[in-house]
């Protein structure tokens, strides 16, 4: 692929270039300052993306710690921020917001906006989103996959004023607080998520001292079009065509089973390209939605992938059109339950690999499996002055085989690259759990000349723990993570659950919601590999033999 050489017709190349780096690095330190100062385990373990934008909520730059879920909204809620208080804005205010029907992802995803000032010019924002243990709604962690309307998933925050002129105003985020079943970690992620986005004002000021409000202001625009112009120019060097491809939510949990369809048909024109939704399934009576927004990041998370060499910023955006009708799947409206919105992205991203890989055939790669969640709430008799414990946990697993190369094995998901594996002795420590097995899953993976990555398996034992449910949140139990060229699909994703003293197993598959659980209860969870890439029987043997003496693969 051509490089583009060009970079900026304003600022001179190195300004330009530092400026760029700057940018990116504000953006990092504000990762850094979450990490030291968070309060939930969730964010601890990276659920969390930051921003920084230009005065008109343009993202201007992303940092190397984002998530791919967040990345392509960020800019849609730092522009419904502006709608909204445009002409009442001052130094110390922020903001927050977590709507979906607003370009945002879901409820638990909770952003702080923050508006900068030089003297009194504005010139920038800074936004922190955070992924919030729980919001309310009917079940912990605020997951419900039964819900067919947003009133159970949670509490909706339009942008409200958090601080104003440096002021916490604490009775707003005390009434926030009320309404979650984590109060006293909600309440140290506003300061912490405060305090990421006054980093990146600190390091903002710093730079027009350095250079000049102007020379600052032009080189937010500046990057903005160097990305731009590489984009268009890398998709005019590609053949103009159109590609289309399918996959499928397994069901559709409150209307009876049934496969649900996504469609999604990709045509490049010149130097822009257009995804169109036609013929997705219409809005599902469950979680398993996407509001436009979050339809519109899958997209950009999916093709950033072939772009891996540039920042991501609102220049990516520029020349991608997305079309999808109202009230499908992919553009859900209010108030439709749009919590599960990452069954579709992770649909669509793996959709966008597939029809990438057939542009670009030496990058082609199968299916990554989709990232499972585990949530238990209730109160852990271990701690008395903690009224309610919040379990809410992820693991890892493969990604799909590619051209010339296995599978990642024992990663995050496709739209979580950034997400740490939790450490099993810090869950130990916050929660009533303990961890019996953690090991690889043999045969997790797709087989194919080149496999998929290996999941892994994992058994915990809850402890003394009162009034509990929990909830598990999934897919591709059915519409399993697929192989290409030959390759062979993985194994489907589900857990199995050992009540205390009983020796009888009990299958409750992919997806459910506030199902008791009980001292003593164990609950096993493999997760899938990635699909595999090839005619397994084109595989070298001495790679199949590695496998055997690792684990990876059985001699059966």
């Amino acid at each position: 692929m051509t490089k583009l050489i060009e970079t900026s017709p304003g600022l001179d190349p190195v300004t330009f270039e530092v400026l760029k780096n700057s940018f990116i690095t504000t953006v990092d330190q504000m990762a850094e300052q979450m990490l030291r100062t968070c309060y939930s385990f969730v964010i601890y373990n990276r659920d969390f993306s930051n921003a920084l934008h230009d005065a008109d909520g343009n993202s201007v730059a992303q940092g190397n710690y984002d998530i791919a879920v967040h990345v392509g909204t960020l800019h849609n809620t730092c522009k419904e921020v502006i709608r909204v208080f445009e002409g009442d804005m001052a130094p110390g205010d922020v903001y927050a917001i977590n709507d979906p029907y607003a370009g945002g992802t879901h409820f638990s995803d909770v952003r702080l906006v923050r508006p900068i000032f030089d003297e009194d010019k504005l010139i920038g924002f800074s936004q922190s989103n955070g992924h919030w243990s729980d919001l309310g709604g009917s079940v912990p962690g605020s997951f419900d996959v039964t819900a067919r309307d947003m009133f159970r998933e949670g509490l909706r925050i339009t942008p409200l004023r958090l601080f104003q002129r440096g002021r916490f105003c604490s009775d707003v985020a005390n009434m926030i607080a009320a309404n979650t079943r984590d109060p006293a970690s909600i309440i140290g992620d506003i300061h912490s998520q405060a305090q990421a986005t006054q980093a990146a004002e600190r390091e903002l000021l710093r730079l027009v001292k350095k250079y000049g409000r102007g020379q600052v202001m032009r080189g937010m625009e500046e990057v903005q079009d160097y990305v731009e112009r590489a984009v268009r120019k890398r998709l005019a060097e590609l053949p103009d065509g159109t590609w289309e491809t399918v996959d499928y939510i397994d069901r559709d949990l409150g209307a009876g089973e049934g496969m649900i369809p996504i469609r999604i048909k990709m045509t490049i024109k010149g130097d822009t390209i257009h995804y169109d939704f036609t013929g997705s399934h219409s809005t599902i009576a469950s979680m398993y939605n996407s509001a436009p927004g979050a339809t519109f990041s899958a997209v950009v998370a999916g093709m950033k992938t072939f772009f891996p060499d540039l920042p991501l910023n609102s220049g990516f955006y520029r020349m991608i059109e997305v079309t999808a009708p109202k009230n499908s799947i992919v553009s859900a409206e209010w108030p439709v339950a749009v919590t599960g919105f990452l069954m579709p992205f992770e649909k669509i991203m793996n959709a966008i690999f597939e029809m990438w890989s057939k542009i670009m055939p030496e990058r082609a790669i199968a299916c990554a499996f989709n990232l499972e969640y585990l949530l238990a709430g209730g109160r852990d008799a271990r701690k008395p002055e903690k009224p309610i414990f919040m379990f809410y946990e992820w693991l890892p697993g493969g990604w799909g085989g590619r051209n010339g190369k296995d599978g990642a094995d024992v990663t995050t998901a496709c739209f979580g690259t950034g997400l740490m594996s939790q450490p099993n002795e810090g869950n130990e420590r916050v929660n009533p759990t303990r961890t019996l097995e953690f090991q690889i899953k043999q045969d997790s993976a797709g087989p194919g000349k080149w496999r998929g990555g290996v999941g892994v398996q994992k058994t915990s034992l809850l402890l003394e723990a009162e009034n509990a449910v929990m909830s598990y949140i999934c897919d591709r139990e059915r519409a399993v993570v697929w192989g290409v060229e030959g390759g062979l699909p993985s194994m489907p994703h589900g857990l199995t659950m050992k009540r205390a003293g009983e020796e009888t197993e009990i299958w409750l598959g992919s997806v459910f919601s506030d199902y008791s659980v009980h001292t003593g209860d164990q609950f096993a969870r493999p997760t899938a590999g990635g699909g595999g890439f090839g005619d397994p029987l084109e595989r070298e043997p001495r790679k199949v033999m590695e496998d055997v003496i690792d684990d990876y693969v059985s001699l059966e």
